[in-house]
């Protein structure tokens, strides 16, 4: 098996003792305690930057809300549940937390472990540089992910390749818990399920504050539906989108449209991948079954997902 391309990573400098023996001052300030903001990606709802933790010496992530957001209250309830999940959580295919707090402006903001890498959307932007071996393998870190996820009670949601990064030693991190779902401990969904904009989703593509939460081409069709009773078999409808994609390149669902998408992914069966590429019949196997329209016939659980997808599938 070939190896992942190299990535150029920034310059790591030496260590040297004048930085890790540094004092710490006595009256500490968390106002100066991030510094040298730089820009990541800003999404429709929230700004990711990189800074510098100067009481660490160590370049870190820092994420907050856009400033017409800030005051949203489930806007704010998003970011503060999606600090908290991947925190508790804790598990080698999310990313680590590192602190969740307010800024000088009384704004909610989380630090967490910088990562530089690829997303598995660019990543299948070049596919002719992997292999088949590599692409479940990562796909087989995500599910684990989601199984440690799920025994925990929570659904992620917003399965896609943009969501899912690989990093320089081969690491997968599952990112971005914004859309996580989670019960009370009566069993009932949070408040701001019911919560929507009047905005529409304009794009397929789109995540964010809309009537649809989630990304529409990978979507269950419960998830489409807003089904109150949705659980853990949307993640592996989801997931199974992304294996598809890995399989064939494209979606199972097709449309330039809105209701074109729903009612490819309400209505229509996608054609086997084995009709599209050659594909080992297991995987394939596994794949249909991920997508199956009913929840009861699909794949049941992410563990399970993994034990297929760990099976020597090549030569079946």
């Amino acid at each position: 098996m070939s190896e992942y391309p190299k990535l150029k990573l920034p310059d790591n400098p030496t260590l040297f003792i004048e930085q890790t023996d540094k004092d710490l001052a006595t009256k500490l300030d968390p106002n100066f305690r991030y510094a040298f903001f730089k820009t990541i990606a800003k999404g429709g709802k929230s700004l990711i930057q990189s800074c510098k933790d100067m009481h660490l010496n160590r370049v870190i992530c820092y994420k907050s809300l856009l400033p017409e957001f800030a005051n949203d209250p489930i806007e704010q309830t998003r970011l503060l549940r999606e600090a908290r999940v991947s925190a508790m959580l804790q598990h080698p295919n999310t990313v680590p937390t590192y602190e969740l707090g307010r800024d000088n402006k009384g704004h909610y903001y989380f630090t967490m472990k910088l990562v530089h890498g690829y997303t598995l959307r660019e990543i299948f932007d070049y596919r002719e540089r992997y292999d088949l071996y590599q692409l479940v393998d990562i796909i087989v870190q995500v599910a684990q992910a989601l199984d440690c996820a799920h025994s925990h009670g929570v659904i992620h949601r917003d399965i896609k390749p943009e969501n899912i990064l690989v990093g320089p030693y081969g690491e997968v991190l599952l990112l971005d818990w914004g859309l996580a779902k989670v019960w009370t401990e009566q069993g009932q969904s949070s408040p701001m399920e019911s919560e929507t904009s009047e905005q529409a989703i304009e794009d397929p593509a789109m995540t964010g504050h809309q009537k649809l939460q989630g990304t529409l081409f990978y979507m269950s069709p419960e998830q489409i539906e807003r089904d109150p009773n949705i659980d853990a078999r949307t993640d592996i409808y989801s997931l199974g989108i992304v294996l598809y994609e890995a399989l064939t390149g494209r979606t199972p669902a097709q449309g330039e449209h809105i209701d074109e998408v729903i009612q490819s992914t309400m209505h229509e069966e996608p054609p086997k991948p084995s009709e599209i590429v050659k594909v080992p019949p297991m995987l394939e196997d596994t794949v249909m079954t991920c997508l199956n329209k009913k929840p009861d016939a699909r794949i049941q659980s992410a563990a399970e997902v993994i034990r297929l997808l760990q099976q020597n599938w090549s030569l079946v």
